[in-house]
């Protein structure tokens, strides 16, 4: 069902206003100021043509980004160390899992000098064990933000709970290198300790993840569109969702570039071992907490607030019982609201407001958005450990087996910029409108490109390779180089550019303020569903039935992205984010911007 029919009864026309007359404007946007804050303090105003524009000029001026705080890009960088030590690590459990320590190599898992096409191992565990226990891992680290979520909206709060995934990070970085030494695996006893940390990394990873992103933005206090006068003369807006577009494109840059640290542990496991492969990620991982507790006095804080949650569950709890349970219904949201409950004569006592309602409304059509990603991502270098599967038998000439799955994080840093500061840009001094269903259904369509291309790489290699149709078990390879799967690659990390981080920025501004994290969690766990999918496909990861292991989920995906786009491509139509406001002007401001509207 579409958006606008779950939602049905209110919604907020992008020419709406919501304005409480206290966000501020510091140069081309909010400065912060290097002390904590209440959730309703604001930067002072600066900027004398910090107005917000007419809708002539709405119509007319350019829409640019605002300036992003230098609090925020010090939160990008302790982003960057946490997912350098997590991808650096877990990019290389694939080959530890599958394959035996190489004969001849050191014991630690290198492969020896006389064979370089040879692949780096220890547990021997085979690929469907490699396959699923990579997907599992995945699951358990995209599933566990909820729990993460929940504990900082509700409870700790952002900063504390990021400290809290930190802490038992830490402690897993410490059982996996101390387990990878070449005395234990050559006893053949690493796999305990391999899994006791592989459990423990994705517990730490689950809980730091979704608190990140909501605090880089909370660090941009501006939401609602001012005027600017450049040094040129020229007149432009600066634009929240510019702004919040331009700091997720960088946020994910970072991301990205920590991920590109798995190079280095890729080739560490073929030359060296192991044991350095862990330790390295684990060096970087311990430049934390001190980044952290560095920043600390500078950081925007939101207080933790329980009641938002439970104000949450109630307006959805009243809606399916007025409804009768049909959330298709056009009028499911309105009838929830407190003045349809008076005119009604409901002895149902609200204890929230209209923009309460609204607010949720806007939150699970983002979450209704959010559904379509576990096909997508199944798209997204194939199904659990099939892209390197594919490398192993493809001709390497010396390059790791999983050194072209470190071109996606590659790209993604090429690519982040050029939309940030190129594409979009453009597409907004030309006027046209790029919104984040538009820009979500093109990442859809390069995901499916690129599973496509995967099949018939695939399809290529059991033509050519000596064994036919049983080349993963094969000892020689396909005479397909392995640089032919770099398409599969870039393309994937492209898209993540405009579905990933058009998601990011959906959950932070289709949300209230504090349950932020808790619905960046949902999102995050789209990919524990589609981690989900994979140990169900997981039996079907063998020859000769790889080709339709590509070409399934993008066969899904382009069926898939036909039907996202005409049943919620009205979105885009809709206001980007609702600006926080004092509660003693919440009931004045929401007789303004909120209205019912039929069913479309």
């Amino acid at each position: 069902m579409s958006s606008n029919h779950v939602a049905g009864g209110l919604k907020l026309e992008r020419t709406a206003e919501v304005r409480s007359g206290t966000a501020p404007i510091e140069s081309e946007a909010v400065g912060v100021s290097f002390n904590n804050h209440d959730d309703n303090e604001k930067a002072p105003l600066e900027d004398p043509d910090g107005r917000e524009p007419t809708d002539e000029e709405k119509a007319t001026l350019r829409k640019v980004a605002g300036t992003i705080p230098v609090i925020s890009w010090a939160l990008c960088v302790a982003e960057l160390a946490e997912r350098a030590s997590y991808y650096g690590a877990s990019h290389v459990f694939n080959s530890y899992m599958q394959f035996p320590l190489p004969e001849g190599g050191n014991g630690s898992g290198a492969v020896p000098k006389s064979n370089p096409n040879g692949h780096a191992g220890a547990l021997n565990m085979g690929l469907q064990f490699a396959s699923a226990f990579s997907t599992l891992f995945k699951f358990l680290a995209y599933i566990f933000p909820i729990f993460g979520a929940y504990i900082a909206d509700v409870h700790l709060g952002r900063f504390k709970t990021i400290l809290l995934g930190v802490i038992i990070g830490a402690v897993a970085h410490i059982i996996m290198v101390g387990g990878a030494v070449p005395s234990l695996l050559k006893a053949g006893k690493g796999l305990a300790p391999f899994l006791v940390s592989f459990f423990i990394l994705a517990i730490g990873a689950g809980i730091f993840k979704p608190n990140v992103a909501p605090t880089v933005i909370d660090q941009y206090t501006n939401q609602r569109q001012v005027i600017k006068t450049l040094k040129s003369g020229e007149k432009v807006i600066v634009d929240p969702e510019r702004t919040i577009q331009r700091v997720m494109l960088i946020f994910y840059g970072f991301v990205n570039a920590g991920a590109f640290f798995a190079i280095a542990t890729t080739y560490t496991e073929k030359y060296v071992g192991f044991w350095l492969a862990f330790l390295l990620p684990g060096i970087v991982y311990f430049l934390l907490p001190f980044l952290l507790l560095a920043i600390y006095k500078r950081l925007v804080i939101k207080r933790p607030d329980g009641s938002e949650l439970t104000t949450c569950l109630k307006i959805v709890w009243t809606g399916l019982k007025l409804n009768k349970g049909q959330v298709w219904k056009k009028d499911f949201w309105s009838v929830a609201t407190p003045s349809k409950l008076a005119e009604s004569q409901s002895s149902i006592q609200a204890t929230w407001t209209d923009r309460a309602v609204l607010d949720i409304q806007r939150t699970f059509e983002a979450c209704m958005v959010f559904l379509y990603f576990p096909i997508y991502n199944l798209n997204n270098g194939g199904i659990g450990a099939v892209l390197s599967n594919q490398g192993a038998s493809m001709l390497n000439n010396g390059a790791p087996t999983d050194l072209l799955s470190n071109f996606n994080p590659l790209s993604i840093v090429v690519f982040a910029p050029i939309l940030s500061y190129g594409l979009y840009p453009l597409l907004a001094r030309f006027n046209i409108r790029f919104g984040p269903i538009r820009r979500m259904t093109c990442g859809f369509i390069l995901a499916a490109i690129s599973g496509a291309i995967g099949a018939i790489i695939q399809w290529r290699i059991y033509k050519t390779s000596p064994c036919g149709y049983q080349a993963s078990t094969c000892d020689d390879v396909s005479p397909v180089n392995i640089w032919w799967q770099l398409p599969i690659v870039a393309l994937g990390a492209i898209s993540e550019l405009f579905c990933n981080v058009t998601a990011y920025e959906m959950a932070y501004a289709r949300s209230p303020p504090h349950l932020k994290s808790i619905v960046m969690a949902l999102f995050l766990s789209t990919t524990a569903l589609s981690s989900a999918l994979s140990l169900i496909i997981t039996p079907a990861i063998i020859d000769p039935h790889l080709v339709w292991v590509w070409a399934g989920p993008a066969i899904a995906l382009f069926a898939q992205t036909i039907i996202f786009w005409f049943r919620h491509h009205k979105l885009d139509d809709d206001i980007y984010i609702l600006e926080e406001i004092i509660p003693m002007q919440e009931e004045s401001v929401e007789k303004t911007v909120v209205r019912e509207v039929e069913k479309v």
